[in-house]
């Protein structure tokens, strides 16, 4: 994994085609988000749960390219 990722859009060069574009960005929800949302429901703290899925705080960010859509990599 390229160590240029990170949780924006990305100028490099795709492993897959060759071809230098910038990455194609997909943030996801992950188990640990999941956690987190259950854990501060248990506490009370539901309104503060629903704001983990509104924002990047605990989401992963994927990279695919944007030519041939192939994954670059993964931001955490």
């Amino acid at each position: 994994m390229p160590s240029a990722i990170g949780r924006v859009s990305t100028r490099m060069v795709c492993p897959n085609c060759h071809l230098e574009m910038m990455t194609h960005i997909v943030s996801k929800a992950t188990y640990r988000t999941h956690m987190i949302a259950l854990f501060m429901c248990l506490t009370f703290l539901w309104p503060c749960a629903i704001c983990l899925y509104c924002t990047d705080f605990s989401r992963n960010v994927d990279h695919y390219c944007s030519f041939c859509n192939a994954f670059i990599g993964t931001y955490e």
